[in-house]
C-alpha cells in the first residue's frame, strides 16, 4: 500500500489531537501492515501526549492497543497472511538475535521498539510492526473488546506467569481501574483467593462481580492491618505513592510486592523491613508474543474481557478527556471511522 496513512496526532505537548497524514515508506521485509479496526486508549498514551517521560516527538500519534486485520505482509513473512485478525501492543519490534529474544523474552530485549515512541502508533487507519509482534487473534474475542488485552491485560497477566502464581495463593490487587479490573478476572479464573484494594467504596459491587472475594478499602489502614501476614502476592496497578510498608505487612513470609504501575517516586521501604519476612519487591514490563498468545487463549477459555466505553476514532479527544477525568469504566476503546 503506497497511499498515506490517516491518523490523529498531537502537534505539541498536551495538545488536542488533530487529523494527520504521513507516508510510511516501503514496507520492511519482516514487517506487516495492519488495517486498524479498533484501538484502546491507555494512560501511557496520555503520558506520551503530555511528554511526561521526556520521550515524545511531535507530531505524536498515540495508540498501542491495536486490533485489526493484516493488510500487507513483507517479503520474509510466512506465518501471517492478508485478512488475518491480529493485535499489537506496546512493543512493535525486537532484535530477534540477543539472548533475551532467543530465550523467548522478547519483551526484555534492550533494543526493543515501542509502538508509540519515536514512531507512529494506532490512532490511525493503519499501523506497521515487526511480524513477530502481530499476535493472531481468534474470533472468540470480539474486536471491540480485544484491544485493552494487548497492554492492560498482558501487563497484569505476565507476572502471573513469570512468578508462578498458584491457584492456592491469596492475591491482592491494588487499584481497580483499567489494569486492576482485568487482574481480578484473571486471578479469579486462575483459582486464587482474590483481595481488591480500592480507595473508594463505589467499586465494591463491581470488584466482587469481576472476581474479588473480598474488598479492602485502602484509605482505611485498619482494614489492611486486619489481613496482616495473609497474602502470598500483591500486584500494584496504581501509579501513585502509597504506604508501602503497610502492604508489605499484609504479605506472608516469602511474599511478593509486585509493581506494574509506573509509580514515579522512590519506594519508602527500608531494607530491614524486607529481612524478617524474606519479602521480595519486583516489577515487570508487558509480555512476550508467546505469553500474549497464552493470555488470549486463557481469555477465550474463560470468557474474560475488559469493561469498555466506546468512542469513534473521530471523537478521539472526547475519549482522551474521559480517561483524563478518571471516570472511565474501565477502558476506553476507539472504533476506526476514518475515511
Amino acid at each position: 500500500m503506497s497511499d498515506k496513512i490517516k491518523a490523529f496526532a498531537a502537534t505539541g505537548k498536551g495538545g488536542k489531537l488533530q487529523p494527520f497524514e504521513f507516508d510510511p515508506g516501503p514496507l520492511g521485509d519482516d514487517q506487516v501492515e495492519i488495517k486498524v479496526s479498533h484501538c484502546g486508549v491507555c494512560h501511557s498514551d496520555l503520558s506520551m501526549i503530555d511528554n511526561e517521560w521526556g520521550l515524545s516527538a511531535y507530531p505524536q500519534v498515540p495508540g498501542h492497543e491495536v486490533v485489526g486485520t493484516i493488510g500487507e505482509v513483507g517479503a520474509h513473512v510466512k506465518h501471517l497472511k492478508p485478512g488475518q485478525r491480529v493485535g499489537l501492543g506496546w512493543f512493535s519490534a525486537s532484535c530477534m538475535v540477543c539472548q533475551q529474544c532467543m530465550s523467548g523474552d522478547h519483551n526484555l530485549c534492550r533494543t526493543a521498539e515501542q509502538t508509540i515512541i519515536h514512531r507512529h502508533g494506532g490512532f490511525a487507519d493503519r499501523v506497521r510492526c515487526n511480524a513477530a509482534w502481530a499476535v493472531p487473534l481468534s474470533d472468540a474475542i470480539p474486536a471491540a473488546k480485544a484491544g485493552p488485552l494487548f497492554c492492560g491485560g498482558i501487563t497484569v497477566f505476565n507476572p502471573m506467569v513469570q512468578f508462578g502464581v498458584k491457584a492456592t495463593d491469596r492475591v491482592g490487587v491494588v487499584g481497580i481501574g483499567g489494569l486492576g479490573h482485568l487482574a481480578l478476572q484473571f486471578l479469579n479464573k486462575w483459582g486464587c483467593e482474590v483481595y481488591a484494594f480500592s480507595s473508594t467504596d463505589s467499586k465494591d459491587a463491581e470488584a466482587k462481580q469481576m472476581g474479588a472475594h473480598q474488598v479492602i478499602h485502602s484509605r482505611q489502614a485498619d482494614q489492611i492491618k486486619k489481613i496482616a501476614g495473609s497474602l502470598d502476592y500483591i500486584i500494584v496497578t496504581v501509579a501513585v505513592p502509597l504506604e508501602w510498608s503497610l502492604y508489605l505487612k499484609a504479605l506472608k513470609p516469602k511474599g511478593r510486592l509486585h509493581f506494574v504501575g509506573a509509580v514515579a517516586s522512590p519506594l519508602s521501604v527500608l531494607p530491614v523491613e524486607l529481612l524478617g519476612g524474606q519479602y521480595t519487591i519486583s516489577g515487570t514490563p508487558m509480555g512476550s508474543p508467546a505469553v500474549l498468545s497464552t493470555m488470549l487463549d486463557f481469555c477465550s477459555r474463560h470468557n474474560i474481557a475488559p469493561v469498555t466505553e466506546d468512542f469513534p476514532m473521530s471523537r478521539v479527544n472526547d475519549g482522551l478527556d474521559r480517561l483524563r477525568s478518571g471516570k472511565a469504566r474501565y477502558r476506553v476503546v476507539l472504533t476506526n471511522d476514518l475515511k
